[in-house]
């Protein structure tokens, strides 16, 4: 094998800011009156073949409730034993598809998406996952990166060959897992849905692929880029619908061999149960990895910059409506720097606009379905019930057009508070003022109060106190931010993944992503085999 890398090692994607009088600003409000025109007929696509069933739902807008873009159908059991026949069917072929030919796809896709495609995917992100054009933009580019990075870390892996001394020869072949791999991915990135089915195709893996109902707006886009591509028939099957019976199916399948997550911790606990029970079943232990709940944090020591610290704590926040699993979702700040700072933060989040995206002027959208509107505005009911917290700056809420929370914001004495610990993937931010000389004491809080270890970031010019922070939050972000908001991680600068109930930690945007969906095979050659069984010793 010719280890020598012929890949160079990718740029990332330029993202583009649709400014007023930009021509992406005007193919892209085209792109979404055309979307919005049509009425999407989404179906399941099986073995490359459009599939309908009699059950179906409407793709509501999220911020324009009362309107549809059209409708998906739903897979059930029959569908996804098509799905894993389909997957069987097609991995002979995929898996003895040479890796470069396979890297190609990806790089395609990774063109038409920057090139072409570039405005469908972001208009189709927005209006069916209420993205503002900014976060819809960088999702796609995103995108991108993994579809140029991941064939540059894959010939890197390919690379990676033992030695082979005198009389004999020794290498190492990388080969798909026997079995699809079962991917379910969520409704708030665009480039988790695109990346996470393709990451083991990449590797020579078929896959059922169960996009969130949420996404199947742009789900269904990046099929059609996937087959614009040259993607073959069957490599990857989507199957939306009630995650319950496409999961049970896949799941109980002998021929499972991996799953994808990104989805909640109590999902993830509940599939991992599962195939725990169903490991007589398999032909080999399943690969399971799981992005899964946060509760990203912000710590201010007293030598921060105030105003960096406001800006990190609205963008980390707010936006994308705070339905990231690294969204700052509690701050801990001297009681001193709080005074000074919060009048102004207040005034700052109660004059973010608020609105349909299709107005690239407002920051912030709306939520994804009234599931999570519900849900959210709980946490608020609880709050305004404490006599431990109070909301501060917004609290507003509204699903006459659309499922619209005002960012909020709120002050808490109890730094235990529910919404100091739970998972609640909206536009709130608690934020927990600390006495100015308990900075070690306040640290051990921030570690102990939540499950989770996805995202958190210190702000501080106190190079001693930086690195007492970073030590004491060793292992309560996986990825850890100085001087920045706690979100945005970009592929090959800052890989991703979280650890305790945030997720396996298995860094996608790097090569140790790849290597969890292939099966290593050592081969050695004997080129001068003995003809005597002695040993010279023997002799």
């Amino acid at each position: 094998m010719n280890t020598k890398t012929q890949i160079a090692r990718p740029e990332n994607e330029a993202i583009l800011d649709y400014s007023p009088g930009s021509p992406e600003r005007a193919e892209l409000a085209k792109k979404i009156a055309e979307l919005k025109a049509r009425a999407a007929d989404i179906p399941l696509i099986i073995g490359g073949r459009e599939v309908r069933t009699g059950a179906h739902s409407d793709i509501i807008i999220p911020h324009d409730n009362k309107k549809t873009l059209g409708r998906f159908y739903k897979a059930g059991a029959a569908e996804v034993q098509l799905a894993i026949e389909a997957a069987k069917t097609a991995k002979t072929g995929w898996a003895d598809t040479p890796w470069r030919e396979r890297a190609a796809i990806s790089q395609k896709a990774a063109e038409l998406l920057a090139g072409p495609w570039r405005s469908t995917l972001v208009a189709a992100t927005m209006l069916g996952q209420s993205k503002s054009a900014q976060q819809a933009e960088t999702d796609i580019c995103e995108l991108a990166d993994h579809y140029r990075f991941n064939p540059y870390y894959l010939e890197q892996i390919y690379g990676h060959q033992p030695t082979s001394p005198a009389g004999e020869k020794n290498r190492l072949e990388y080969r798909p897992l026997e079995g699809f791999i079962f991917a379910l991915t969520p409704f708030n990135f665009t480039a988790i849905a695109g990346s996470f089915p393709m990451a083991p195709a990449l590797m020579g893996n078929t896959v059922i692929w169960k996009p969130a109902s949420g996404a199947i707006f742009s789900a269904y886009y990046l099929m059609k880029l996937w087959q614009a591509a040259g993607l073959p028939d069957g490599v990857i099957n989507m199957v939306p619908g009630p995650a319950g019976t496409i999961s049970t199916e896949a799941i109980d399948s002998p021929d499972f061999a991996g799953l994808n997550l990104c989805s909640s911790t109590p999902v993830f606990n509940t599939f991992w149960g599962a195939i725990v029970r169903n490991l007589h079943k398999y032909k080999a232990y399943p690969r399971v990895c799981g992005d899964t709940g946060g509760k990203g944090f912000i710590f201010a020591h007293s030598s921060c910059d105030p105003e960096a610290l406001k800006t990190a704590m609205i963008r980390g926040a707010y936006e994308y409506q705070g339905q990231k699993g690294s969204a700052a979702s509690r701050a801990y700040i001297p009681r001193s720097l709080w005074k000074a700072i919060k009048d102004d933060l207040v005034s700052q989040i109660d004059g973010i606009k608020v609105g349909p995206c299709e107005d690239l002027s407002c920051f912030m959208n709306a939520v994804i379905d009234k599931t999570a509107y519900d849900r959210i505005k709980g946490f608020l009911a609880l709050v305004e019930k404490s006599p431990d917290a109070k909301i501060i700056a917004g609290g507003d809420c509204s699903e006459a057009q659309g499922y619209f929370i005002r960012p909020t914001l709120i002050e808490t004495s109890d730094p235990q508070f529910k919404t100091m610990s739970g998972d609640i993937f909206g536009p709130v931010m608690t934020v927990f003022p600390y006495d100015d000389g308990k900075f070690a004491e306040t640290l051990k809080i921030c570690d102990q109060t939540s499950p989770y270890a996805m995202t958190g970031s210190v702000f501080g010019q106190d190079k001693a106190a930086i690195a007492e922070a970073s030590a004491a939050l060793a292992d309560a972000a996986c990825n850890f931010y100085i001087n920045d908001k706690p979100t945005g991680a970009v592929v090959d600068r800052q890989p991703f993944g979280g650890g305790r109930a945030s997720g396996t930690n298995d860094k996608v945007g790097w090569p140790h992503n790849l290597l969890r969906w292939t099966f290593a095979r050592t081969v050695k050659e004997n080129l001068a085999p003995p003809v005597d069984y002695r040993y010279p010793c023997m002799k």
